[in-house]
């Protein structure tokens, strides 16, 4: 029975043959390269383990499709890089352009594309988020709620985990929870016995290649996978710092949670295939939340070919929240990446601590001083002096920069600070001063070099220094911690910008979070840029800055939230932590940008989170499956495909266009294209009460001068048994500006306030 079976699922497959035409062309000379083959949801409804026989028959389909395609003399290409069995089903390998193009036409699939090469986008950030809650509350420091959460278990799909590292230490956790299903894979470097009940699992994947190679190890080579999993839920350490700086217990914003790493990333970025795989395995794995400090250079062009989005929407589908970063290309627009709306896509934010490093020019104080020896001065030659300015490696003439303190202007945002810091250390520089043109300055590892960085203003006071002195000279003092700076939060420099691509009607990036100079786990190098200072060890905790930081803080608060609201879906949790976020910083007035300006929804979403808060929010916006999949409609995706993404008979609303897509029952609101001579435009939205069963909210616009915003009804009224009620919200803008507006609604009873966000560009 087993074989007819078999044979009847390979007949759809064995048909493709007489639809391939091979060209004369050598297939050799023919370019290969990984592809990705979507074929839509798994067959099974939910995650029962699918046993060994329903494997084998789905690698065998899959098997069967790839040799309809591949030419018989090329047989060492019959193999899976990939395959993906659990949560949906296709799989990667490497082929042809027009065996890819043949392959997206097969009934069975959603979509092919080439794999793509994504990019690797704390001691007091946790206290600064608890300090925004007011009245101050000690829920977060409350060890009932953390153990509470010792069943959560969270994903991270990133660089690999040391799992030395303090941060990993399972002293006083329980018992694995019986949900887990997945693995501790070994190798050489990663035993078994480098998992706990911390970190249960631990997980590799190959990169894709012509070459098959199954060799690899779960161990973190590089720091930022075992920096973002220590962020998001790494347990009490005292006495952390890096080398002095920022010192004080780190922790995760959920320490009792638990750890599964998925290592997808090597240097030079991580593979889109094994991604999608991870995101499946993790699903199987039993995970509550998966944490992705990954993405692409810029926004998605295809939600249906984009590794994350495809993933995360099955792990939506099965009750798992993914939360991602949202890139590192600001302050630019249109540079969001992470876009669909079943992501939490997240920016980054400073915290109310600085570092300073104080450059004294010139001599006549006891202090030793060295001469200043400027880059583009010092060239290897008149052919690399644009190199030379922004001190590029190679393009400094050793003998003149020894002994002096080197100045650079940075020009070249490929080539890092950590670079030129290792660098300027190579041609055995006395120090080194990075001026910031873009005044986007943010801390950085810099070893027992003297480092400092100085924004355009105090850059040119130094090159002018130089330039009208005979003998320049500089002492570059020891960097302190400046506690309770002030304005904190600010948008950071660096952190992507919306409106979001493909689709601008949703709203990106959702919320923001600390991602500026956060404190984590590393893995400690005793070949690190710059060095070890004289009599220390190499560093088990650094400063990092990105985007990949402020993710897992929210990855940390969602966890959090779940142990304390263990009935709320992921939409709850999403909706609870965008609504009360923060829109004021320390000082009492409204969030800036890092150019001093108020952020708006495109730089910061919502806000900066507060999960204290979140846990009351009073109201949450539901955004349900059926939400996601009318998306898919409006934006233009057949019923077909939807059905295959989603194993279900759903239909398409009949009138689908991407001017609907701001209904779907979303926190925040996003309208592109408003024709300021044209009708009203409305949304309609649905609140659930989480709050007091009685309750009334008086809704309060807030919106630019010229933008007609309505909302009706005006209030709403909660009474027992009344749980869920609707409004509508109206745009006009005959006397708005043009281009982007933004405001928000704001629903308040006597205890709680509920804001959207909304953004519309006006034409």
């Amino acid at each position: 029975m087993a074989s007819s079976l078999m044979l009847l699922q390979l007949l759809p497959f064995l048909c493709l043959h007489w639809l391939i035409f091979i060209a004369s062309t050598s297939s050799n000379e023919i370019p290969k390269q990984p592809y990705i083959v979507y074929m839509g949801s798994s067959s099974k409804s939910n995650l029962i383990i699918q046993n060994g026989e329903d494997v084998e028959i789905a690698k065998l389909n899959h098997m069967q499709l790839l040799s309809s395609i591949i030419p018989s003399e090329e047989s060492e290409r019959l193999s899976l890089i990939h395959h993906y069995k659990h949560a949906f089903k296709g799989f990667s390998a490497i082929l042809t352009d027009s065996e890819a193009s043949a392959l997206s036409g097969h009934d069975h699939v959603v979509s092919v594309f080439p794999d793509p090469v994504l990019q690797l986008h704390t001691t007091r950030s946790w206290d600064f988020l608890a300090a925004a809650a007011k009245p101050a509350k000690n829920t977060w420091f409350n060890h009932k709620y953390h153990k509470a959460a010792s069943d959560i278990i969270i994903g991270v799909i990133d660089t690999g985990i040391w799992p030395e590292s303090p941060s990993f230490n399972d002293q006083g956790m329980g018992e694995i929870p019986s949900r887990w299903k997945g693995v501790c894979m070994e190798s050489p470097d990663f035993k078994k016995s480098h998992c706990n009940r911390k970190l249960i699992g631990a997980r590799h994947y190959s990169r894709a290649s012509t070459n098959k190679d199954n060799s690899g190890s779960s161990r973190d080579p590089l720091g930022h996978g075992t920096h973002t999993a220590s962020t998001a839920a790494g347990t009490y350490v005292s006495n952390a710092s890096y080398f002095g700086l920022a010192g004080g217990t780190a922790r995760g914003g959920s320490p009792f949670s638990r750890i599964a790493s998925y290592k997808v990333c090597k240097e030079g970025g991580c593979s889109g295939a094994a991604i999608l795989q991870a995101i499946d395995d993790a699903i199987h794995d039993g995970v509550y939340i998966i944490s992705i400090s990954i993405g692409l250079s810029n926004s998605e062009a295809d939600y249906m070919n984009g590794p994350i989005a495809i993933g995360a929407l099955h792990a939506q589908q099965r009750g798992v929240v993914v939360i991602c970063s949202a890139g590192n290309d600001g302050p630019y627009p249109f540079t969001v990446s992470n876009t669909a709306p079943w992501l939490f896509t997240v920016a980054a934010s400073t915290i109310d601590r600085d570092f300073q490093s104080t450059v004294l020019l010139g001599n006549g104080k006891a202090i030793k001083t060295y001469p200043l020896a400027y880059g583009k001065a010092i060239a290897v030659n008149s052919t690399l002096l644009s190199e030379a300015r922004s001190c590029r490696l190679g393009s400094i003439d050793p003998k003149k920069v020894a002994g002096k303190i080197l100045v650079c202007i940075h020009t070249d945002p490929i080539d890092t600070r950590g670079r030129k810091i290792a660098g300027a250390e190579n041609v055995e520089a006395q120090g080194l001063i990075f001026i910031n043109d873009d005044e986007k300055i943010w801390p950085t590892e810099r070893g027992i070099l003297p480092y400092a960085e100085v924004g355009k203003v105090a850059g040119f006071r130094v090159i002018k220094y130089i330039n009208s002195n005979k003998n320049p000279t500089a002492t570059i003092l020891p960097t302190v911690t400046i506690p309770r700076h002030r304005p904190a939060p600010v948008v950071a420099y660096f952190s992507s910008r919306g409106p979001g691509l493909p689709t601008e009607n949703i709203l990106k990036p959702d919320v923001a979070a600390p991602g500026v100079a956060v404190l984590a786990a590393i893995v400690p190098r005793p070949d690190r840029p710059g060095g070890i200072p004289a009599g220390e060890k190499p560093a088990t905790y650094a400063l990092r800055s990105g985007t990949s930081m402020a993710c897992p803080h929210v990855t940390g608060a969602a966890a959090f939230i779940k142990s304390v609201r263990r009935k709320w879906t992921y939409s709850m949790i999403k909706s609870a932590l965008m609504t009360t976020a923060t829109v004021y910083d320390n000082t009492g007035t409204p969030l800036t940008n890092s150019s001093g300006n108020n952020a708006n929804p495109h730089e910061m979403g919502a806000g900066e989170i507060n999960p204290l808060k979140a846990l009351n929010p009073g109201l949450v916006f539901k955004t349900t499956i059926k939400d996601y999949l009318r998306f898919l409609c409006y934006y233009g995706y057949s019923k077909k495909n939807i059905r295959s993404m989603t194993n279900t008979t759903f239909n398409c609303p009949k009138k689908s266009s991407a001017k609907l897509i701001s209904n779907i029952n979303y926190p925040s609101i996003s309208k592109s294209k408003l024709d300021r001579q044209g009708a009203i435009r409305t949304v309609k939205k649905t609140v659930t009460n989480v709050g007091s069963p009685n309750a009334t909210y008086i809704s309060m616009v807030n919106a630019p001068s010229g933008l007609a915003v309505k909302v009706f009804p005006q209030k709403l009224t909660f009474v027992e048994g009344i749980i869920k009620l609707s409004f509508r919200a109206s745009f006009f803008g005959k006397e708005a500006s043009s281009g982007y507006n933004y405001g928000s609604i704001t629903w308040s009873d006597d205890r709680h306030s509920v804001r959207m966000m909304f953004a519309v560009d006006v034409e």
